[in-house]
């Protein structure tokens, strides 16, 4: 860990920063071999987890320390290590990293480059010893509390915002998105006014309206969340998005036909309508792809932007689900119902 004779450039790559003397487990191992090799070459002070790699050298699993010590020496490692692996790219910033020790609670991360190819290790008493050295430095030319503000500055937690923002501040920061909101709400409004000879003509259109919005936000809004926990560990690549996208494509068309065809199916039942229950529940199906879809893109192409995807996200990717799936819904059901 190079020493730094001022505040910690938390800016530069967290790769550069990562302890190199880290112990690589074969998933293929048992418990005895892995406990071997470990005796055998050693594992430094700071090790908290073990870290588990296939035949091409890839990240596929983390061993608590207290499972490896605690099965039998005959068990292969993929039967207790952890598949799901929170890991850090190697092109993320010191400052992104701490990101991740504050959301996930975990002492210590493994660095990946493209390849999921362990380059390095992090842990949260490097972070810790990197602080205190920019406190002990700036110490001698200021006072003691305004380093701890630069410092918490730097990381991106103003002090005032900790101990609580005034309500102006909270407004300021929080309004500009919910106009996105408002917004999208008046254009929706627009389109019902463009398509009202189409509910006039069918009353059971307007019935399910509430329906296709609550879902179109729901899904838009899971396709969201679980986007946003992608792009902690991983590094937004064409490659990455094109797999996130055949995916999430997939899973899209999957939800959007179970409830289309669930959907469809009360119609029919209830109204005894084919017509309508084929418009509602194909605009449905196809609505909740385009949300799906806007979960994905909307916080991937924020955050290859270095914008903040947790707060502007969730405005624009609602908006766009609602003003599409009203498009969708009233489109279909003008050309099918007229």
């Amino acid at each position: 860990m190079p020493e730094t004779a001022g505040i910690p450039d938390f800016n530069s790559p967290v790769a550069e920063h990562a302890r190199k003397d880290f112990l690589l487990l074969d998933a293929d191992m048992t418990v005895a071999e892995a406990v071997d090799r470990i005796r055998r070459e050693g594992i430094g002070e700071r090790v908290i987890y073990f870290f588990a790699i296939d035949a091409d050298k890839r990240l596929v699993g983390v061993l608590p320390t207290r499972r490896l010590l605690t099965s039998p020496l005959d068990t292969p490692l993929r039967e207790i290590m952890v598949r799901r692996v929170i890991a850090i790219p190697a092109s993320a910033s010191v400052l992104d990293a701490c990101e991740f020790f504050v959301l996930y609670k975990f002492f210590a991360f493994p660095v990946v480059d493209e390849h999921r190819h362990v380059v390095g290790v992090i842990d949260a008493s490097l972070f810790a010893e990197e602080i205190l050295q920019a406190g002990e430095s700036e110490d001698r030319h200021r006072p003691a509390a305004p380093v701890r503000d630069d410092v918490f500055e730097i990381l991106g937690f103003h002090l005032e915002q900790i101990r609580g923002a005034s309500p102006w501040r909270v407004f300021r920061f929080r309004f500009p998105w919910l106009m996105v909101t408002v917004t999208a709400g008046t254009i929706c409004a627009i389109l019902a006014g463009a398509f009202e000879a189409t509910l006039a003509r069918s009353l059971v259109v307007a019935f399910f309206l509430t329906m296709v919005l609550g879902l179109n936000e729901s899904v838009s809004a899971q396709s969201m969340s679980v986007t946003i926990q992608m792009l902690r560990s991983a590094p937004v690549t064409w490659g990455w998005f094109a797999t996130a996208l055949r995916r999430e494509f997939t899973t899209a068309a999957l939800i959007g036909l179970a409830c289309g065809s669930i959907v469809a199916g009360i119609v029919l039942f209830w109204r005894h309508d084919v017509r309508a229950a084929f418009a509602i529940g194909g605009s449905i199906a196809l609505s909740l792809i385009t949300a799906c879809l806007f979960g994905l893109g909307v916080p991937s192409l924020l955050h290859r932007f270095k914008l903040d995807p947790k707060i502007a996200a969730g405005p624009l990717t609602l908006a766009l689900a609602d003003v599409f799936a009203l498009l969708l819904y009233f489109t279909t059901a003008h050309l099918v119902l007229r």
